[in-house]
């Protein structure tokens, strides 16, 4: 896949391509089918598929002093917008000179000048250019005015519940992962380096893996089942997102206990998928307590992965298929 971030020197085999246009932070379900748009349609047009999107999201530039809780970092997003199967991505840098431009401009200059775009794909409630003016149907009256169709994709959902980044932002507030996951239609997955800790959890018994998750990204605080990648190689663990209440009450880390895991991994970068969520964060009366109460995290961990490793329920979802595919390849 061809990732590009300069709007000039657009190769000449990409343009005329079918376009789906949109922040697609998580790429959810709802993002899936607009992206399953724009390659059915270049598949019967012969023409190339791929994405326009913006980094930093748009909340961010306009609102720098709260931060967003970004689902899919660029480096995650990009690896999902390759595993749809595009064959580019464009990402546009979202700065004062593009928040500038009026929808027609961003049209004009970009859509129809840069891409020579033949088809445009755009969710039902994504608005673009200068204060938010180009909404879907004004899109459809810049494609009529220079000679490029659009489609516009209606909502996704599940008995009613429509999908949308929103909705998974509030899900992982409030610890549930799994039903957050169905939405998204692959595990959240959080990508950082390991950072030393204090060493507490070696002195239980339980050594931990310590990562910080992005400004603005508050997860509720407790117990995970998780599953960390490291290298192509899966890994099963217990995770804790939280202050440590029982110790110091300091800043907001997550740590993972691996099962049956032994090795360093200070300075390697790991992807951490959130599996299923067990209990609240709390203090407890000693760490003796903690500990126990440790064990059985740990016990129902185990049970919740063995059954997901099983069958795991996210690869009835073509992306996830597609990730866990890379991930094999790569591995072999």
């Amino acid at each position: 896949m061809h990732v590009l971030t300069k709007v000039r020197d657009i190769p000449e085999d990409l343009k005329g391509a079918v376009i789906a246009l949109g922040n697609f932070d998580g790429v959810h379900r709802g993002h899936q089918e607009v992206l399953h748009h724009s390659r059915s349609i270049a598949g019967r047009t012969n023409a190339t598929a791929g994405a326009l999107t913006f980094a930093p999201h748009p909340r961010v530039f306009f609102n720098p002093d709260k931060p967003l809780f970004c689902l899919t970092p660029l480096e995650r997003k990009l690896a999902l917008l390759a595993a749809a199967q595009l064959d580019f991505v464009h990402v546009l840098t979202f700065n004062a000179e593009l928040a500038g431009m009026s929808a027609e401009e961003f049209a004009h200059q970009i859509i129809v000048r840069a891409w020579q775009a033949s088809h445009v794909i755009i969710g039902y409630n994504f608005f673009f250019g200068k204060d938010r003016g180009g909404s879907p149907q004004i899109l459809q009256q810049l494609g009529d005015k220079y000679g490029f169709d659009v489609s516009v994709i209606g909502p996704a959902s599940d008995d009613g519940e429509i999908f949308s980044s929103s909705l998974v932002r509030e899900l992982l507030r409030a610890g549930n992962v799994r039903e957050a996951a169905r939405i998204l239609g692959h595990w959240w997955t959080v990508s950082a380096v390991v950072e030393p800790g204090a060493g507490r959890g070696a002195g239980m018994g339980y050594p931990t893996i310590n990562i910080m998750l992005e400004p603005g990204q508050d997860l509720y605080h407790g117990i995970y089942a998780a599953r960390v990648w490291v290298n192509g190689q899966r890994f099963d663990g217990a995770a804790y997102n939280g202050r440590r209440p029982t110790f110091d009450n300091g800043i907001a880390k997550l740590e993972i206990f691996l099962f049956d895991f032994n090795d360093m991994l200070y300075g390697h970068k790991i992807d951490v998928e959130l599996i299923d969520f067990i209990r609240s964060d709390r203090a407890f009366n000693s760490p003796d307590d903690l500990v126990a109460q440790m064990g059985k995290d740990c016990a129902r961990a185990r049970d919740i992965l063995a059954e997901v490793n099983s069958a795991d329920p996210m690869l009835r979802f073509p992306i996830a298929q597609a990730i866990s595919k890379s991930i094999t390849t790569a591995r072999d």
